[in-house]
């Protein structure tokens, strides 16, 4: 990762106590047209990166991610139940009833920045990720975990310890791993024109970069 730019964009878009959270929000996503209403469910539980916080509504990721099954022709509708500002304890109190609810065949957890913007024990992180991913396991599905980053402002240890966060519940908990949602993005050479004005969203260009991190992971774990 180029880390002269993550560093330059650490200086302004990642204050302390900021978190990715205006209000919050569920954005739901519609099935492709004339698709069978028993058909693949992928269940995305994230914060505002996935919820298409400071967007048009059908221009973030999980709605290109649509788009993109019903262009190759797979029958799976995709359920985003991301909510702006929520962590890893807000998505662990509802994902029981989103997986009796939709019994999904993939569950993408998106979460995790929110609880190291406000400081929460990284402890309770990795506890709140692998409980969701055992009870999506548990429920029949097969898990994403989509992974994120720190700036170095929040200390280099700090950063590398939150970072193993995600590939160490994705190991013991066997489940698919996008290492940094935001590479390209956030990292890239120009990181500032692929956010929003708050520099702290990506914005509608940044969507398909966010999009072509996921789907490697994501695609082996479509029913075929």
């Amino acid at each position: 990762m180029k880390r002269r730019h993550f560093n330059a964009l650490a200086l302004t878009i990642v204050p302390t106590g900021l978190s990715f959270h205006v209000a919050a929000q569920t954005v739901p996503t519609k099935a492709a047209a004339g698709s069978p209403p028993n058909e693949p469910v992928v269940l995305i539980v994230g914060d505002s990166l996935s919820a298409e916080y400071g967007l048009q509504r059908g221009r973030g990721w999980v709605a290109l991610l649509q788009d993109r099954l019903a262009g190759e022709r797979q029958s799976v509708r995709v359920v985003n139940a991301s909510i702006s500002g929520d962590t890893t304890a807000g998505g662990r109190s509802r994902l029981p009833a989103l997986l009796r609810q939709h019994r999904p065949a993939v569950v993408v957890i998106e979460l995790g920045g929110n609880d190291a913007l406000r400081g929460l024990p990284l402890g309770m992180t990795r506890d709140n990720l692998s409980t969701m991913a055992r009870l999506s396991r548990e429920a029949g599905a097969q898990v994403l975990i989509v992974g994120m980053e720190m700036p170095p402002n929040y200390g280099a240890r700090y950063a590398q310890e939150f970072r193993e966060v995600f590939s160490a519940v994705a190991k013991a908990e066997q489940a698919a791993l996008v290492p940094f949602f935001l590479a390209g993005v956030a990292d890239g050479p120009d990181p500032l024109k692929l956010f929003q004005p708050d520099r702290i969203h990506p914005n509608e260009e940044a969507q398909p970069i966010m999009l072509a991190n996921v789907w490697p992971a994501l695609r082996p774990l479509l029913p075929r």
